[in-house]
């Protein structure tokens, strides 16, 4: 199966930022849409933000739109979650998905990342 590590967790206050990192071992990165889900504990894991398969087109979760930014560079197998103006709602593990769907339903996600926490102090 794709390989996927997250980086980029951390510790910060809130209004804070953090840009996280999701590298993927697959050679035919540029065929899997991306998503980044998270999970609080006692939570369910949701979607976060997803990316198409080439970047032109983004999706967010309502409670993140406007603050965070998803991208990814093909070139370097990475794809990216960009968290501004972060609250401590936010806190969670963060995870990076793929799916070779076009445009996958949130349920339509194969591989999965080990996760990465983010912790926002108020």
């Amino acid at each position: 199966q794709v390989q996927l590590v997250e980086s980029g967790g951390g510790t910060v206050q809130a209004g804070d930022s953090l840009r996280l990192s999701c590298l993927a071992s697959t050679r035919t990165f540029s065929r899997y849409a991306m998503g980044w889900f998270r999970q609080a504990p006692g939570k369910e894991r949701d979607i976060v933000a997803a990316i198409s398969w080439s970047g032109n087109s983004a999706d967010y979760a309502d409670s993140v739109k406007d603050r965070f930014t998803i991208s990814r560079d093909n070139d370097k197998n990475t794809v990216y979650l960009q968290m501004n103006s972060l609250k401590p709602e936010d806190s969670a593990v963060y995870y990076c998905a793929a799916s070779e769907s076009t445009h996958p339903h949130p349920y339509e996600y194969d591989y999965w990342g080990q996760g990465t926490q983010v912790t926002v102090s108020s």
